[in-house]
């Protein structure tokens, strides 16, 4: 037979929840009041005001919660990749058997190693040019076809498709499913952008071209996530990621995470969106609005051609009463040319008669004229002669000149033209003489 075991080897039979205030008791008492440094996860502040978090290094994590009445005494706002320095107490969180650091006062203590992961590479990426302003492009006011990359089953493509439904339900919405979290997420997510690059409108394609296979180009891409913590988004952060988004052939739109998360995606798409959501109602104008100012523009329209036909009808209505009587616009026709002729009859009259008294004007002027003009001309002669006179060479032998010339009549005004000997003809003012010329005498 056995041995009956001793009872007081054998264990205490705990309810759970004694265990569990029995453990926070001694926690309390072996470390209590605790400081920890580490790097911020999941950070969230509910609507009552306490916080709730964890804080992690790389061999342990631990939950905590920090009330509101300690949260109001911090002097900055938090965010997951921090690296902080937490003073509270450690103990168990009953109702789920949780070990839970309930903090009372938190500190900067510089970043956590993701966030200066992350910092590294956006000042890589920044001074390459990725982040440039110059690159964004202007959304397209009416896309033919939208790409998305989600997770099929993740709540950001729920709420995509609900504001894309409701807002322009006759668009086409392309979905490339891809993972959006863990190690093999950036990879998924850069085939997904690839397949839709492919899909998209090349520049220089003709917009009015038939759409490729019963589908439209894509215009304008959505690369949507939910919210999470900076471990949840890091796929995200990815450097080749980053690269494949901006060769994007056409206008790419972050939306990943909350209002408050940025990832390097956002930095690199030409647009980035608070929420998946937003993202959606960005390139989604609503179709009511478009319907209301088509309905404006044809309201317009239609006013501007009754104004249009009103007035041409008018033009009408005067020229059917012009023509409704062909004899009236003969007859009108007819007097207006007898009217021009008899214009034209007396003008021809008034200028005879101008003529002809012209005529005798001049007839009655042209004897006193011509006496006149005879008149300048004898005197013009008259002393021509007296100037003539006065050149003649007979006056100058009157007064004892003689003109010598030579056998040939030319005249000699040198000693040098006759030599002794010369027969000369000396004209003198009443006649000729013959004369030889001899040697001069010596005196």
């Amino acid at each position: 037979m056995f041995e009956r075991q001793n009872v007081a080897l054998e264990p205490r039979v705990w309810d759970v929840g004694a265990l569990c205030r029995a453990v926070s008791d001694a926690l309390q008492a072996r470390f209590n009041p605790v400081a920890v440094r580490g790097e911020l996860t999941g950070f969230s502040r509910a609507s009552s005001g306490h916080c709730y978090f964890s804080i992690k290094d790389s061999q342990g994590q631990i939950r905590c919660a920090m009330f509101k009445r300690a949260a109001s005494g911090m002097g900055f706002s938090p965010r997951d990749g921090e690296l902080v320095e937490v003073r509270g107490r450690i103990g168990v969180y009953e109702a789920r058997g949780d070990l839970q650091l309930v903090v009372e006062s938190m500190e900067r203590a510089g970043q956590g190693a993701l966030f200066e992961q992350f910092l590294r590479l956006k000042a890589q990426l920044e001074s390459e040019g990725l982040f440039d302003a110059a690159r964004k492009r202007e959304l397209p006011i009416f896309p033919r076809a939208i790409g998305v990359v989600s997770s099929p089953g993740a709540a950001a493509w729920h709420d995509v498709m609900t504001a894309l439904k409701r807002r322009v339900p006759h668009i086409p919405v392309v979905l490339i499913p891809a993972l959006v979290q863990g190690a093999q997420a950036p990879a998924s997510i850069i085939r997904a952008l690839q397949t839709l690059y492919a899909m998209s409108a090349q520049e220089g394609d003709d917009q009015t071209a038939p759409s490729r296979n019963g589908m439209p180009p894509v215009d304008v891409i959505l690369m949507v996530r939910g919210g999470g913590s900076i471990e949840d988004l890091w796929a995200f952060n990815d450097e080749q990621l980053a690269r494949t988004i901006v060769q994007s052939p056409v206008p790419l739109i972050s939306g990943v995470g909350h209002e408050t998360d940025f990832t390097i995606a956002d930095f690199c798409a030409d647009l980035r969106a608070p929420t998946p959501t937003a993202a959606a109602e960005l390139v989604a104008q609503p179709r009511d609005l478009w319907m209301g100012a088509l309905e404006l523009m044809q309201e317009r329209l239609t006013e501007s051609v009754e104004r249009q036909l009103d007035r041409h009808a008018q033009r009408l209505d005067l020229a059917a009463r012009q023509i409704s009587r062909p004899s009236n616009l003969i007859a009108k026709q007819r007097l207006d040319l007898q009217q021009h002729a008899q214009a034209l009859q007396q003008s021809v009259r008034q200028h005879i008669h101008h003529g002809d008294k012209q005529l005798q004007q001049l007839g009655a002027a042209l004897p006193r004229a011509a006496e006149r003009s005879i008149a300048r001309l004898q005197q013009r002669f008259d002393r021509a002669s007296t100037r003539l006179e006065l050149l003649n060479p007979q006056h100058v032998l009157a007064r004892g000149y003689a003109l010598l010339t030579d056998e040939k009549g030319h005249a000699v005004t040198s000693v040098t033209q006759a030599p002794p000997g010369s027969a000369l003809r000396a004209s003198v003012s009443d006649g000729q003489l013959d004369v030889v010329v001899t040697p001069p005498r010596l005196l």
